[in-house]
Parts: C-alpha cells; sequence; structure tokens
C-alpha cells in the first residue's frame, strides 16, 4: 500500500492528528500569491516578490471597512493538523503581548491607558490571577524587559507620545513605583499611534518605532523639497519633512534616553512591532504600506532593519517603484531603497510579531516568526484577519510566509476576531490576542491535539 495511504487510514483508524506537520506545501507565487479570505487555510504558503508587483490603480480603491461580526458558538480559529485552540483570557480591547522572564503574560491595553498582567502555571490553560499592573498611562503599546537574562529590574512601556519605565521585579503583578520618564518628546497625533520598543542583543540600544502622520506625506508640502533636502543634508535622511519629523522612523537611544534620539532607519510607513531575531540578534520590523494605490499595491511587510537604511516612503515603494502621488520628486532615492525581505499580501495591516523559540512545537517552526495580522479595509475583497508563519531558515527569511491561524472571517461583509498581539509562552504555546471581541487564545501542540 502507498505511503500516504496508509497514513491515512491510520489517522482514520486511530482518530487523531499527525504527530508533525505535513510535508513543506506548494508555495503560490504571481498573481496566486495575493488572493483574498477565500484562499485561506492553515498551510497555504505565499511568496510575493517585488518583481510580482501590478502597477498603481490597476483596481478602484475601495474603503471596505469590516463590521464586527458575533463569534459563530462554540467557534475557535483553524489551526494545522496537531494543533489545539483555546480561549485564554477575556480583556477589553486587549493589544501587544509581551512574557516575561518567569512566566508572566503582560498585555497592552491602549485605549484604556493601562498594562494588564495575567499569570498561568506551564500548561495550564486559564491565567490563576488576572491584575492591572500600571494605569494612567498615554496609549500604551510596546512592552519590554530590561536588562535582559532572568531577573529585569525594569518593565519599559511605550506611550503614543513618550516612552517611560516602572521599577521591577520578577513576580511582580502591580507596578512597585511611579514610571520614570525616559523619553519625552515621541511626535504625536495623526493615524498611526502605536510605538513599540526593543532593545539590543548587548543592552545597549532602545529602539523605538513611531509610524507616519499620514498615510502618503499628504501634508509634506508644507515645506519645499528643496528645504526638506537642505535639512537631510545637515541632520540625515528623514529628519525634518514637515509635519513627519521624526516619523515613519526607527529610533534609538540609550536605555536611560540620555544620549538623545538618532534615526536608526526610516522611510517605514509604520514599523508596528519590533522585536530582535534571536539567533542573529537583527532587529526586525512588522510594517503597514500605505494605502489608495490599488487593491494588490504596495504589499505590507515584516524584515531586518538595518542601520541607516531607507525604505522608501513617500517616494517610492518595495524598492525603486515611484509612488505616483510623489512622481518625479526625488529620483536622486531611487537607487538608495533597501528592500524588504518577507512582503505580505497587500492591506492585511501586520501588527505584533514574534519569533517561535520554544521547545513544544515541531523543530520545524524553532526560528520561524509568527505575525499577527488584524486585516484590510482598503481593499475590495478581504485579506488578513489571521496569524501566519514566515519561514526562516537559518536566520535568514526565504520571503514565503504560511498561513497558520484562520477562519476568523464570517462572511464579505463581517468578521468576528482581529489579531493584534503574538508572544510564546513559557511553556512554549502561542498567545495571540484580538481586540475586536478581546479575546486571548491559547496554542497549544499535542500529538494527541484534534
Amino acid at each position: 500500500m502507498h505511503r500516504a495511504a496508509i497514513s491515512l487510514l491510520f489517522l482514520g483508524l486511530a482518530g487523531i492528528a499527525a504527530a508533525e506537520p505535513p510535508a513543506e506545501p506548494e508555495t503560490r507565487t504571481g498573481a496566486a500569491a495575493f488572493g483574498d479570505w477565500r484562499q485561506d487555510a492553515p498551510g497555504v504558503r505565499r511568496l510575493i516578490r517585488a518583481s510580482d508587483l501590478p502597477q498603481p490603480y490597476a483596481s478602484q480603491i475601495k474603503g471596505n471597512f469590516a463590521s464586527m461580526a458575533a463569534r459563530p458558538g462554540g467557534a475557535v480559529p483553524s489551526v494545522p493538523a496537531g494543533f489545539k485552540v483555546e480561549q485564554f483570557a477575556e480583556l477589553k480591547r486587549p493589544r501587544l503581548i509581551r512574557v516575561a522572564p518567569n512566566g508572566d503574560i503582560f498585555v497592552a491595553q491602549t485605549t484604556d491607558g493601562q498594562v494588564h498582567v495575567f499569570r498561568a502555571a506551564d500548561g495550564e490553560t486559564t491565567p490563576s490571577a488576572s491584575e492591572v499592573f500600571a494605569a494612567g498611562l498615554s496609549g500604551p503599546f510596546g512592552i519590554a524587559f530590561y536588562p535582559a537574562g532572568p531577573d529585569p529590574q525594569w518593565i519599559y512601556v511605550a506611550n503614543e507620545g513618550s516612552v517611560v519605565r516602572f521599577p521591577y521585579r520578577s513576580g511582580d503583578l502591580k507596578a512597585r513605583g511611579p514610571a520614570e520618564t525616559i523619553v519625552p518628546t515621541l511626535k504625536e497625533g495623526g493615524g498611526h499611534v502605536t510605538r513599540d520598543i526593543a532593545f539590543s542583543p548587548d543592552g545597549k540600544n532602545l529602539y523605538i518605532s513611531v509610524g507616519s502622520q499620514s498615510n502618503d506625506a499628504e501634508s509634506m508640502d508644507h515645506a519645499t523639497q528643496s528645504e526638506i533636502r537642505a535639512a537631510e543634508a545637515a541632520r540625515g535622511l528623514g529628519a525634518s519633512w514637515g509635519d513627519e519629523a521624526w516619523r515613519a522612523n526607527v529610533l534609538v537611544t540609550s536605555p536611560d534616553g540620555k544620549a538623545g534620539l538618532k534615526s536608526f532607519a526610516n522611510g517605514i510607513r509604520n514599523c508596528v512591532s519590533l522585536t530582535v531575531q534571536p539567533r542573529t540578534g537583527d532587529l526586525w520590523c512588522a510594517t503597514n504600506e500605505r494605502d489608495a494605490l490599488g487593491d494588490d499595491l504596495p504589499p505590507d511587510y515584516v524584515t531586518p532593519v538595518k542601520q541607516g537604511a531607507f525604505y522608501g516612503w513617500p517616494w517610492y515603494y518595495i524598492g525603486a517603484n515611484e509612488d505616483p502621488r510623489h512622481k518625479g520628486e526625488r529620483p536622486d532615492l531611487a537607487g538608495k531603497i533597501t528592500v524588504p525581505d518577507v512582503l505580505i499580501q497587500p492591506h492585511s495591516a501586520p501588527l505584533q510579531m514574534t519569533f517561535y523559540n520554544g521547545s513544544q512545537f515541531p523543530a520545524a517552526y524553532i526560528g520561524d516568526a509568527f505575525v499577527a495580522l488584524h486585516g484590510s479595509w482598503n481593499r475590495a475583497n478581504r485579506t488578513g484577519y489571521k496569524v501566519v508563519r514566515a519561514i526562516v531558515k537559518d536566520g535568514i527569511p526565504t520571503g514565503a510566509y504560511e498561513d497558520f491561524m484562520t477562519g476568523m472571517v464570517a462572511s464579505d461583509q463581517g468578521v468576528w476576531a482581529r489579531p493584534v498581539g503574538v508572544a510564546v509562552a513559557h511553556d512554549g504555546a502561542l498567545l495571540v490576542t484580538e481586540d475586536g471581541h478581546g479575546t486571548i487564545w491559547r496554542i497549544s501542540y499535542s500529538n494527541q491535539a484534534r
């Protein structure tokens, strides 16, 4: 009997999921890599290349905001065979999630101005403790522990307009002291208000992501191009673009903030999430690209971010593709643009990302990046509303990514969950927040999972 038939017979008799992920799936490329929610399913793999991009305005520009549908009775998202999804907790609009070295789970509640903390022993599917760690914050999103290792002394929180830190000892469920402001001067206002933070592996640098104020630098006409170039010559590319000054940037300072802010990389429209790749120490960014160029343009992306790199916004996208709304303004920049490594279906809205460094999932997942896609609004047929897995080999992204957690779109009109945060729990399970109905999911792997 053929090996595949034997495997299917065994599964039918035993009634259990496969012990290992299926063989590497066929990768969809070209036009087939775009698609919409109807083609989503765990294991579907895509590879979008810069050469696959359509021309601007190849499709009609459409606003298509999703309504929140009721969660179907007992429904859970779909995941690959061998994995199990369970509801871990409910919380009002949970956003970014990070796990402390001792396993406590910290969640930003941006609209409520607070950081929540849960405690759950390894393997437990519900928390044993639930507390507000800190309140009275101003749009908190990013969370980081410092210094690295089992005994951090501080928890850093990125507000919309500042970075603060709280004294911390492992196991604290309440802040043990008032917030100390480290960076008081992040730009505020506009459409992009999330700020994430991460530390370099040596602990010497604090990175801060600050998205653009606008979609496509509509306000840049407040400063002439000659004025912008003069500012760049004096202060560096991206330092002074009118109302966009020090935005669309990853900034860097010292952990105490005393070094002042500098641009680490720029031309990144909205780097929502920062994280450090454990194997290489590279800083990575999950980015929302611009709207109103068409259904399939331009791709969102996740990528390692190189110091001094320029990623094109607002004049170019995904390499030297000129934005027609800025045609002819900056031909001098066409050859200076870094192309991101992993291109994601346009308008998917990638938010938090994390690298899998646990021991519970199969070995093939170790080192890959999980990315939460919040979902599209500027597209005729929806994309996003899922968690994907970017494939990384020996610390290097292959460019391909794979659907991991899907099934949250109810219809063309409505969705019942919108993923925001992803983090690896102390026991190796994956935690996912969604802010549509305020759910935190726990995804575990077991040979017996159904």
